[in-house]
């Protein structure tokens, strides 16, 4: 098979596992710098042009659209997908996902359970909202944040105002949920590939942090998902369009709680530490959805 890798560096880890394991396998990769794209829009004939050269249809495409480029990125999915390319996450549903305001309305509106979230654009509004949370230690969020910036825990009713005026001299879109004590500063990462979870890793954060993020000095182990982990986790990737996700997810003592869903998981952590080629799960996932198209 012919399989795109859409990516901005060929040696980030992620890609590189990704282009070795469809090399194991006898397929031809290509790492293809999205941003470097160019496209001819018609209805007739679509085309993807990079570096001068007419890329023509790939059998597969691999999306790995950073936080930063979602725009242009999924554009260049688009195209691929008018060209009859299979692509394992949808421009679609890559834009729902990143999107973090409109993926947890999509998930609340199918019945996934999650934090009391609330959302303000204004610091007058702050009282309505924290009422709607309906408790204080409060989560406040950058909805443009990743990997842990932008996050902020608010202890009392006045540093959330405090924290909420400071984020909209940013102009900035502000979320707010609930801080779930029992789960003690740790969450879940669970790996989607297709409708199974083929890996799973629980972080856990650094004393005297609530941020779980490894990037942010967190750890992380391997963890058996209970069965309902497991339905949440796959029924939210379903729900959102995407076959290859990293799904956060936090344990309460009301049952698992979604907390994000990302279309453009990295590799290095949840293969670390499950010991899971994660990467030829894809590769794998990849050819078994082709042969059904030629069946």
């Amino acid at each position: 098979m012919n399989i795109f890798i859409l990516s901005r560096n060929k040696n980030l880890y992620s890609t590189s596992r990704l282009a070795e394991a469809g090399h194991k396998r006898g397929h031809s990769i290509r790492v293809i710098d999205y941003m470097r794209c160019y496209m001819n829009i018609t209805s007739r004939k679509p085309a993807i042009f990079y570096g001068g050269e007419s890329l023509g249809k790939a059998d597969a495409v691999i999306p790995r659209i950073g936080a930063s480029n979602t725009f242009y990125g999924t554009a260049v999915v688009k195209q691929f997908e008018m060209m009859q390319s299979f692509c394992i996450n949808s421009s679609n549903s890559i834009a729902n996902s990143r999107d973090k305001l409109r993926s947890l309305q999509i998930l609340a509106e199918a019945g996934i359970n999650m934090p009391i979230t609330g959302f303000a654009s204004h610091t007058k509004d702050i009282e309505g909202v924290i009422e709607s949370v309906g408790s204080i230690p409060l989560i406040m969020k950058l909805l443009q944040g990743t990997q842990g910036q932008g996050i902020v825990l608010a202890e009392t009713k006045k540093a959330a105002e405090s924290v909420m005026s400071a984020f909209r001299q940013l102009d900035a879109d502000i979320m707010v949920q609930e801080f779930i004590k029992e789960s003690s500063g740790s969450d879940i990462r669970a790996f989607v590939v297709g409708d199974k979870v083929v890996a799973a890793m629980k972080r856990t954060a650094p004393e005297g942090e609530f941020r779980s993020n490894v990037h942010r000095g967190g750890t992380a182990e391997r963890i058996n998902l209970t069965g309902e982990e497991v339905e949440i986790a796959v029924r939210s990737c379903t729900i959102l369009g995407l076959s290859v996700a990293g799904v956060d997810l936090m344990r309460s003592d009301r049952g698992p709680l979604i907390l994000e869903v990302n279309s453009s998981p990295g590799l290095q952590g949840i293969e670390s530490c499950s010991n899971v080629d994660v990467a030829e799960k894809i590769i794998d996932y990849i050819e078994k959805e082709l042969l059904k198209q030629y069946d």
